[in-house]
């Protein structure tokens, strides 16, 4: 009977829809220039990733990286890497860490640490203790760099 009731019990649980809690931005672990564990526990969507990496209001990637799968954006930045076999070049928890915290991954970088909500100066009122992306949108574009493999 007992295990019946846990089977129950997981049973609605699941299908109740409900989620775990992201990862905290204080609570992301690096280890060798990765992060493993996913922030959100479910998978990107590649398609809304391609929105926020577009986004100039969102992750505004463009801003500095050109990207031959977007040919219909204009001013493709020319400051970070070419963003064309990315997915080759890179695993995905090291994608994840770098989106989360380039500067845990490469030194000296200018590139913005799009999950951080500490430890830095935000220029616009209001915006003190938030992350750029939320942890879903940060598995968005993971996702959708994930489909950008060279040829």
């Amino acid at each position: 009977m007992k295990i019946f009731s846990l089977i129950t019990v997981a049973a609605v649980f699941c299908a109740s829809g409900a989620k775990a809690e992201p990862v905290a931005p204080s609570d992301v672990k690096f280890e060798d220039g990765a992060v493993v564990q996913s922030l959100t526990g479910i998978v990107g969507d590649p398609a809304e990733g391609r929105e926020v990496f577009k986004g100039r209001k969102l992750g505004n990637c463009l801003a500095c990286h050109v990207n031959a799968d977007m040919p219909e954006e204009s001013f493709h930045g020319e400051v970070g890497p070419e963003i064309a076999g990315v997915a080759s070049r890179w695993e995905e928890a090291q994608l994840r860490a770098i989106v989360v915290n380039s500067k845990m991954v490469f030194e000296d970088t200018i590139m913005p640490s799009f999950y951080r909500d500490a430890g830095y100066t935000r220029p616009l009122e209001g915006f003190e203790g938030m992350t750029i992306l939320t942890a879903q949108q940060v598995e968005d574009v993971i996702s959708y760099l994930q489909t950008l493999k060279e040829d």
